[in-house]
């Protein structure tokens, strides 16, 4: 390992699922020499969508070289999606890293910065379909690996999805030391997954958060087309 830190950049914002912060911080914040950046405009209280604050530790204009770029989902990127500053800094800072990644829904800011056109990405089962607006290829896994691209499915595959990252830029060994060092070996209490769960239940949950998902699509589609703008004009 080089004694040069590994630089990692996980973004925060307004109304943001803090697991997809907060379990990828607890595992990639423990690998050697690892300097990890809570990112935002300015450093101020972010509060998550169900109201747990976080401060951001790095705003973007101070923002180093990253080998790792990460983001997450929440209800708060409906408003991120058509925001120029943050898509801006997404597409710089994560254009650049050595890796790209996402947790749940923050592969569909990905795509709104033109960072998954052809590559394939997991995504919340609610939203991924969504992905190929920003011509990604969903793909209905908990952890996805293409290329320099990872992404965790949904909002708990944020620490599976860190430990392949860390195996990744780190070895597996390291990967492995963390995994039992933090003793994950998680036993659900109820054998109940999207593939396996009754079609109503399904139905049910689709019906109760139709809202919030016609406003996400909405934003979905704004920000596609924003994108197919940027790559119509010449460099």
């Amino acid at each position: 390992m080089s004694d040069k830190p590994i630089q990692i950049g996980i973004v925060c914002f307004p109304g943001m699922t803090q697991l997809d912060v907060t379990g990828p911080f607890e595992v990639l914040a423990r690998l050697p020499n690892a300097k990890v950046h809570l990112l935002w405009k300015r450093i101020e209280t972010i509060v998550s969508d169900v109201g747990l604050p976080l401060l951001p530790t790095t705003t973007f204009s101070e923002c180093p070289d990253l080998d790792i770029f990460c983001i997450g989902g929440g209800p708060g990127m409906t408003s991120i999606m058509s925001d120029d500053e943050v898509i801006a800094f997404v597409r710089e800072k994560g254009g650049s890293a050595r890796y790209v990644t996402s947790v749940c829904a923050g592969s569909l800011v990905l795509g709104s910065a033109g960072l998954l056109t052809g590559y394939e990405s997991a995504c919340h089962w609610l939203m991924r379909d969504m992905l190929a607006s920003f011509g990604a290829i969903a793909v209905d896994q908990r952890v996805v690996v293409d290329r320099n691209r990872i992404s965790g499915g949904g909002v708990t595959a944020g620490v599976d999805f860190a430990f392949r990252v860390a195996a990744e830029i780190c070895g597996e060994d390291v990967a492995k030391r963390l995994q039992l060092f933090l003793e994950y070996q998680p036993e659900p209490p109820f054998d109940l997954t999207v593939q396996n769960a009754p079609p109503e239940l399904l139905s049910e949950i689709k019906s109760a958060s139709l809202p919030w998902l016609r406003a996400r699509q909405a934003a979905v589609d704004q920000a596609a087309e924003k994108l197919r703008s940027r790559k119509a004009v010449p460099a």
